[in-house]
């Protein structure tokens, strides 16, 4: 099923709001409750889990259990999902590092990259030559990876790993990378979200 990525957004803010509700010790939750906590109506929490078949009980609201179970399912975090990082830079190093992924049922199994200096077969998570990453991918079934590079070389890469299987490229290069057909990219460019969150930082000031 195809939906479009704000909703898709706003099932793993939900799934979020569920768990913290029951690290509180809710057992039942209704949609007025999840659409405070994720800042939308409840009309909308119903539409959105209409389209997933999730329906609830009018007098019980849903159980929180199932309702988690269900978006985990939605969203892929019933399975494991092995991840690569390609590039071995500043984020992808920190990227990495990171170890809250893995509670999110996320794993990332190796890092890779065109710098000699930056290879280390010996760590938890490898980093591994650039070259090595195809045969990595389709031996592995890798279908996620992380882009990290350089511009240059953005749109180059992301096309190789993609003719080697994977399926979505989560896209960190100051680039805009153009549509790979079978491929899912979200691209991420730190500056411009800087550059809005400061602009709108400045205009709310001016407004004081």
């Amino acid at each position: 099923m195809i939906t479009n990525k704000n909703c898709i957004i706003r099932l793993s803010r939900y799934k979020n709001a569920l768990y913290r509700l029951q690290a509180l010790g809710f057992v039942k939750v209704f949609s007025d409750n999840l659409a405070d906590a994720v800042g939308v109506t409840a009309s909308q929490v119903r539409k959105d889990f209409s389209i997933f078949g999730i329906s609830g009980n009018k007098k019980g609201g849903y159980q929180i259990d199932l309702l988690l179970e269900k978006l985990n399912s939605i969203l892929g975090k019933d399975q494991l999902q092995k991840v690569i990082v390609i590039g071995a830079g500043h984020i992808g190093s920190a990227l990495m590092r990171y170890r809250g992924f893995e509670k999110e049922g996320i794993k990332i199994i190796a890092g890779f990259d065109i710098d000699p200096a930056k290879i280390n077969r010996s760590n938890v998570i490898p980093v591994l030559p650039l070259d090595e990453a195809k045969g990595f991918i389709k031996a592995q079934g890798i279908k996620i990876a992380i882009l990290a590079v350089p511009d240059i070389a953005a749109q180059e890469v992301s096309e190789e790993i993609s003719a080697a299987g994977i399926k979505g490229i989560l896209n960190f290069a100051p680039l805009r990378l153009k549509d790979i057909e079978g491929c899912v990219i979200n691209n991420v460019n730190l500056e411009i979200e800087l550059e809005n969150l400061i602009y709108f930082v400045n205009v709310a000031q001016k407004l004081k």
